[in-house]
């Protein structure tokens, strides 16, 4: 099941506190660490009482099962839990970073569990750090790790040694998401072809190229390698929704790769 996904269900009382399955085995057997950053917080003792030392499953249950009660003690306690849900949404406290950062051993490699992914995570100096799989940076061999400091995502990525990468600085903003980073050497590409074109023609290289005069000579550079005899005739006027004679949405597709969480 390492390829399809393994069932794990979280708890909320310590970070290798997970409801037992099955698949869990596999960690003990090759003796690697299995972490997750959903704490509450024990300066909160109405999420505390709430909570318990439910799974994340039993948790969703208790919900459901409170806010159909009687008893305004236990519908109140429903949605103190509810709350504890949709205030942590992205599976990671400032608590739990606390005691994910105590607990783990410097140097050793674990598994963070967040978000239904696996990271393979390290401590390196005091400091956690993910290992980067997103084929966003497939081409970037400057960036390796990924800070894990903070909870709303502020990171920064490092390279093999765990020093500041300045790989993403040569083509922009190295703080710049991983999508606009795709997007903006996409249009680098298309560029370098309309300017590749332009000069197969003899003409001079556009500063500024449109969606539109890129996509009729794309169009018409499809057009002379499937048809070399006779030139194509001049694309008709175009209709609301499309673009050089294909629907908008079929241009290119624009999307941010799925991760990929192959454990290591």
């Amino acid at each position: 099941k390492l390829s399809t996904g393994l069932d794990v269900n979280v708890r909320f009382t310590g970070v290798s506190d997970f409801e037992y399955t099955p698949e869990c085995i596999v960690f003990d057997l090759l003796n690697i660490p299995l972490y997750h950053g959903w704490l509450v917080d024990p300066q909160s003792p109405d999420m505390v009482q709430a909570v318990g030392k439910l799974s994340y499953n039993q948790l969703v249950e208790k919900i459901i099962t409170c806010k159909q009660a009687t008893d305004s003690s236990l519908v109140s306690e429903g949605l103190v839990a509810e709350q504890f849900l949709e205030a942590t949404a992205s599976q990671l406290t400032f608590h739990g970073l606390c005691e994910l950062t105590a607990t783990a051993q410097e140097g050793e490699l674990g598994v963070f569990f967040r978000n239904n992914h696996f990271s393979t995570i390290t401590k390196h100096k005091g400091h956690l750090y993910l290992l980067v799989t997103d084929q966003g940076f497939l081409q970037e061999e400057g960036v390796v790790w990924e800070s894990l400091h903070t909870v709303d995502g502020d990171s920064c990525f490092c390279d093999t040694d765990f020093h500041l990468s300045h790989a993403l600085g040569k083509g922009g903003d190295p703080a710049a998401p991983p999508d606009h980073q795709l997007g903006q050497r996409q249009v680098d590409q298309d560029y370098m072809v309309a300017l590749s074109l332009q000069q197969q023609q003899g003409q001079a290289p556009p500063s500024v190229l449109s969606d539109l005069e890129l996509a009729r000579q794309l169009q018409q550079e499809e057009y002379q390698q499937g048809h070399p005899h006779p030139p194509p005739p001049p694309p008709p006027q175009q209709l609301p929704g499309q673009v050089g004679g294909r629907p908008a949405g079929e241009r290119r597709q624009r999307q941010r790769p799925d991760l990929d969480c192959t454990l290591l």
